[in-house]
């Protein structure tokens, strides 16, 4: 492939990115209130899709609407070069906001409280930044608008739909708010861990709820497979490779004094280590056949895989933690030494080519910690700012690597 054999001073590209994105700071923040105000569940970004559509056509990007549904693609660059990809994710989570913000939430029961709303930003505020250059981009990128992270849907169909042919890398980010705003948060190795779902019933026989023993209590019986499953997991389960099992909805039952002859359970398995996941479907299957047994019940458990650990590749990885520390410092780089338990579907584009996920610190100085997925989360509106920076020197700096090496 062709590159440019001539590029200018990193310091230069440095300043110009940061002056770029300072100058563009005020922007970035209406697009995301503007975001945040109008949410859209997993699979319904439409209204949201056309803005980021919008937004980059503005900036002269080639972009593609309607991509796995309700995706949006936009190619940026000329170079004779593969693409490295930058992806965000559009939708929202069922959730009521509590927040007092002017620009709260506008729909009612719908919430951007993972911080998909940033992301969008930081995408398009790169965008923006690398389409104004004067230095022209040693190499090609593709951003990549995702929908339905939240139901690990939508890397899938933007998968399908063609969104990583040509590319050979890919970055991401997530806010973090246990991280001050503006804080870079860098993690080697496992970021993320994987998330499958099941779907269990218990079967047991109905009866008057006076003459318990003439009946076979499906609540009472799924109660007991609860209880077994989570007091087996720190007696069976390696406590160095962790595992947590939640039980998020029950359903079952007809009146109150009736015995109820079927329970349905829906839960989440999650677990950072392939061996440990590999052996979960029936390690929780014996546990529940030996229950049931017990207590002359049946059971159907349907157990659903879903998305892989983001495994962070190490040189992308360091090839983020150097951008962040030559524009904000050592100071806003924080090794985090630990895996998150939740569940990330840029794991499946990883699957494909070699990807990074660094955290971008959303805390607020002052205010109440509120975690992911809360009804009162919050962020720190600076970090845009933070993000879009990281994010475009990264860029740079993997299309300077690669003219370096081809040299």
């Amino acid at each position: 492939m062709s590159i440019p054999a001539v590029s200018p001073p990193p310091e230069s590209v440095a300043t110009a990115i940061r002056g770029m994105a300072t100058a563009l700071a005020p922007r970035l923040v209406e697009i995301r209130r503007h975001i945040h105000g109008f949410p859209e569940l997993s699979g319904q970004e439409w209204q949201t899709s056309a803005y980021v559509a919008g937004v980059l056509s503005s900036c002269g990007l080639v972009v593609r609407e309607a991509v796995g549904k309700t995706g949006v693609l936009a190619d940026l660059g000329t170079a004779d070069t593969p693409l490295l990809a930058v992806r965000a994710d559009l939708d929202a989570l069922p959730i009521q906001e509590m927040t007092d913000w002017e620009y709260r939430s506008r729909i009612p029961g719908v919430m951007h409280a993972c911080g998909h709303d940033v992301h969008t930003t930081v995408a398009l505020g790169t965008a923006m930044v690398l389409a104004a250059l004067e230095f022209p981009l040693p190499g090609r990128v593709r951003f990549i608008f995702q929908p339905a992270e939240e139901t690990a849907q939508g890397a899938r169909w933007m998968i399908a739909d063609g969104a990583l042919a040509e590319v050979v890398a890919i970055l991401g980010l997530h806010v973090w708010p246990l991280l001050p705003g503006g804080t870079i948060g860098i993690r080697y190795g496992a970021l993320t861990a994987a998330a499958d779902e099941l779907d269990l019933t218990i079967l047991g026989e109905s009866g008057h709820g006076a003459r318990p023993h003439e009946a076979i209590d499906a609540v009472w019986i799924a109660a007991q497979v609860i209880n077994h499953l989570q007091q087996a997991i720190s007696r069976t389960q390696n406590p160095l490779r962790p595992v947590v099992l939640t039980i998020g909805k029950i359903q079952g039952g007809r009146a109150p004094n009736v015995i109820a002859d079927q329970v349905r359970l829906f839960g989440t398995v999650r677990s950072l280590h392939p061996e440990t996941r590999a052996q979960l479907p029936q390690w929780i299957e014996n546990i529940v056949k030996h229950t049931c047994a017990t207590y002359q019940a049946r059971y159907t458990l349907d157990y659903k895989t879903g998305v892989p650990g983001v495994h962070n590749d190490p040189e992308l990885t360091q090839l983020v933690e150097q951008a962040a520390r030559a524009v904000w410092g050592n100071e806003r780089v924080q090794i985090l030494t630990e895996p998150s338990l939740g569940a990330e579907d840029f794991a499946l584009y990883c699957e494909q080519v070699p990807g990074t996920m660094f955290r971008l610190g959303t805390g607020i100085a002052g205010q109440p910690y509120y975690s992911l997925h809360h009804p009162k989360f919050m962020v720190d509106e600076t970090a845009i700012l933070t993000g879009v920076v990281t994010m475009a020197q990264s860029v740079w700096n993997f299309w300077q690597q690669n003219m370096a090496q081809s040299s």
